[in-house]
């Protein structure tokens, strides 16, 4: 120890790194070996995948290799794209939730085919979104990396049937392990079909029976089911409770795993929710929300496995939007979120149509009338709400009227 000014110096006990020869100071990722450079680059946002060409040879290589998509899909989850739905689109459109912007992608060349430019969206699993012609026939994509192919045709049989529900589910992103469940007939009389991707096939057709303790205590009359019943709303006009929905939504309907059980719920023609359990093989149709006089758009989602359903209703000269979850114990639908009424008021007497898609605890919903064009996001577990800013496209603002939420994975095989 010296003395400076009277007093005691002591040693610093401060570190000081080494000026030179520091290896980690110098690291790049050029010195990582194939496998490690894999595995970093594995957890960068999907996003930047498409930069990869441009940074150099070497990165170029990595995004071309199987080693590299292997890497990928070890990655737990990645933040959902939502693809959204124009049937006047000739290209592919999605909002980035991680990055909270638009981007466009390539129009598979498959779909851009003079028989298959009308094919729109019908459902959504994993990387892979699955698109329907006119014709009734199936195509399989991944957005991220443009890669389609057409799934074998459907015994004909069933094209002369209802279709209720369209529903999707990835088993392995990787192995391109997935199935795609067609719920066809006439309430009370369902059935159901799938493709299994494994087999490369559609498997054979099985029939439905009615749970013998359906909530509803509701006998179906295959013969009225689709007869409309009218009535006279407040504005004065005619009102139809038989649902009208858009093309892209028409199919409506989500899949839940819920004790081993393979679940698909859908939309009636009259707006009640119909469960199908193609694990027991029964069908049961949930309480209405409200009364069939009453008007509202209403749409169902998947959110952290669970079936969710989300309503715009008109009440005391303003709107609402809510969240309901239904309680198999008591048989009644509870409220876990809504929109604040400072939001919601803007879409009262708009005669507003939403179209919704849950992924994780958020909840995408369109919002489209004649008047109006909007998107919200909705976190069910915070109860936030924020809208989505427009998409424009070469100046021009947008208009979506539905989404199908995916993850954006390059290594989704089709």
């Amino acid at each position: 120890m010296e003395k400076a000014n009277g007093c005691i110096s002591r040693p610093s006990r401060k570190r000081k790194l080494p000026q030179e020869g520091n290896d980690v100071l110098n690291f790049t990722l050029d010195e990582l070996s194939d496998d490690l450079l894999e595995r970093v680059l594995s957890w960068l946002p999907t996003s930047t995948f498409f930069r990869f060409n441009s940074v150099c040879k070497r990165w170029k290589s990595v995004a071309a290799s199987e080693s590299f998509k292997l890497a990928c899909s070890r990655i737990p989850s990645r933040e959902p794209w939502f693809f959204m739905v124009d049937p006047n689109l000739n290209q592919s459109v999605v909002f980035d939730s991680a990055e909270r912007s638009w981007k466009k992608l390539s129009h598979p060349p498959l779909l851009s085919q003079n028989c298959n430019c009308n094919s729109i969206p019908v459902a959504a699993a994993g990387g892979l979104v699955c698109f329907r012609n006119m014709s009734g026939d199936y195509f399989v994509c991944n957005p991220v990396t443009g890669s389609c192919r057409e799934l074998p045709p459907v015994n004909p049989d069933s094209h002369h049937r209802s279709l209720h529900a369209i529903a999707m589910n990835a088993y392995s992103n990787y192995h391109g392990s997935y199935k795609l469940f067609l719920v066809l007939g006439d309430l009370p009389k369902l059935s159901y079909k799938v493709y299994n991707s494994s087999a490369d096939c559609w498997e054979e057709e099985i029939m439905l029976r009615r749970k013998t303790d359906d909530c509803t205590g509701f006998e179906f009359d295959s013969n009225d089911d689709d007869d409309a019943v009218y009535f006279l709303s407040k504005a004065g006009n005619v009102v139809a409770t038989n649902m009208q929905r858009s093309p892209s939504k028409q199919f409506s309907s989500v899949i839940t795993h819920k004790d081993g059980e393979e679940i698909v719920y859908f939309l009636s023609s009259s707006g009640t929710v119909v469960a199908c359990n193609l694990t027991q093989k029964h069908f049961s149709e949930y309480p209405r929300l409200l009364p069939v006089f009453l008007e509202y758009s209403i749409d169902v989602v998947e959110c952290k496995g669970e079936m969710l359903v989300v309503m715009l209703s008109e009440f005391f000269e303003s709107a609402s939007i809510r969240v309901w979850r239904f309680d198999e114990k008591t048989k009644t639908w509870n409220q876990i979120a809504g929109m604040p009424p400072s939001m919601s008021h803007e879409f009262y007497g708009k005669k507003v149509d939403i179209n919704c898609l849950g992924a994780g605890n958020q909840i995408f919903i369109c919002l489209s009338s004649a008047e109006l064009c909007s998107y919200v996001r909705c976190d069910i577990v915070t109860n936030e709400w924020v809208e989505v800013p427009k998409c424009c496209l070469n100046g021009e603002a947008m208009e979506f009227m539905s989404a199908f939420s995916f993850e954006p994975r390059i290594e989704a095989s089709v």
